[in-house]
């Protein structure tokens, strides 16, 4: 080879060397960029971005049908609201993308997370089984999205990654609503608190799961006052709350936040928001006006008493349900669901809330680096 040839092949070879290197540089960037932690959103359909679409289910937990987001969206997108859910405002307020379903067909690299939530989930297996997917599963789907990262961009960012980003969690609700409308044998052949140390048990060992991996920041919210939802004041037929079953999310409730502080304790650098959500939803049931709504007990969309009968719509054109000018008014959208401006004032107090509604973090003190976190 002549000098001539082999300066132009080393040029060119150097050329390639730069561009590989400028490539790996730009994925490293956009994958992890200055102060953009990752969000992974795990539970049921008060957090499903549409997950539920693809899983050869029924109609009863998917929402991929009109009315559902006809306001943000002016399309159905699988979620259970007219518009965004808690975690579309978590990631806005991160100043991430929306975090796509994982079981969205598509490569996808997950540069800002994923969003495993599944409608109807709950964090029993036994809980709607073979229709959706449980707490455990998202957890392996988690898993694989570690290894993918460690193959897209090596063990050091991946790590990074993991342990920079924060973990929401929205489960339960559906291990205690279930057991009213279907014939649990698992729920009838134990205690109340022999129940909720299960659903406490199977959350907790996912998030030590997750834990294991690197992760360190959760978000974990309390249950909100499900025997107050329109389905179970329908269900009562007098139009009360269940009380039975608000007992039992109050035994729940008390019991997560027992489990987190002992993972505070048990856990290397394990930190945690909580929101009080029962509290905060009973507030708006009682106030609406207060918080710039009208209605708080009956839904937007439903049929019979409340509206809180579960059709909302229907993918073959039903029409046995009625609709509500103004979701806005709302505290919830359907049955069991909130409308998008509930959902949002849900992610302001999760997100920016004081420690007495959510704690001992916030949701912005979790996504701030780690190096920078700071609690007086």
């Amino acid at each position: 080879m002549s000098h001539r040839n082999m300066s132009v092949s080393i040029h060119f070879l150097t050329i390639l060397v730069a561009l590989f290197i400028a490539r790996a540089s730009c994925r490293a960037l956009l994958w992890h960029p200055e102060n953009r932690t990752a969000l992974f959103v795990f539970g049921d359909s008060l957090f499903d971005p549409g997950n539920n679409n693809f899983l050869n289910t029924t109609s009863q937990y998917q929402a991929n049908f009109y009315p559902y987001g006809e306001t943000f969206f002016k399309h159905p997108t699988g979620r259970f609201s007219d518009g965004r859910i808690i975690p579309d405002f978590i990631a806005e307020y991160a100043g991430l993308p929306l975090i796509p379903p994982y079981l969205q067909p598509g490569k996808y690299e997950f540069m800002g997370g994923a969003n495993f939530a599944s409608a109807g989930a709950g964090a029993l297996a036994e809980t709607h089984s073979g229709f959706v997917v449980d707490l455990k599963s998202q957890l392996r789907q988690f898993e694989k999205i570690e290894k993918q990262l460690k193959k897209n961009f090596g063990d050091e960012l991946a790590a990074k990654t993991i342990s920079e980003a924060v973990y929401m969690f929205s489960i339960g609700g559906n291990d205690y609503g279930s057991p009213f409308f279907t014939n649990s044998t698992l729920f009838q052949s134990h205690s109340h608190e022999q129940y909720v140390a299960m659903v406490i048990g199977n959350l907790t060992s996912v998030i030590s799961g997750i834990h294991s991996k690197g992760g360190r920041k959760f978000g974990v919210n309390s249950l909100g006052p499900l025997g107050c939802h329109p389905v179970m004041r329908a269900l009562e037929g007098t139009g009360a709350c269940s009380k039975e079953l608000n007992e039992l999310v109050k035994l729940h409730n008390g019991a997560l936040a027992k489990a987190l502080q002992k993972l505070g304790a048990k856990l290397d650098g394990f930190k945690y928001s909580n929101c009080d959500l029962f509290s905060v939803v009973m507030e708006l049931i009682d106030n609406p006006p207060k918080y710039g709504f009208k209605e708080g007990k009956e839904a937007c969309c439903g049929s019979g008493p409340y509206r809180g009968r579960t059709s909302c719509g229907g993918r073959r054109g039903e029409t046995e349900y009625k609709l509500c000018p103004n979701p806005s008014e709302h505290i919830y959208f359907d049955s069991s669901h909130p409308p998008e401006k509930a959902n949002q004032y849900y992610a302001e107090l999760m997100w920016s809330g004081s420690i007495n509604v959510t704690g001992p973090y916030n949701l912005e003190e979790l996504f701030k680096p780690i190096h920078r976190q700071t609690k007086n």
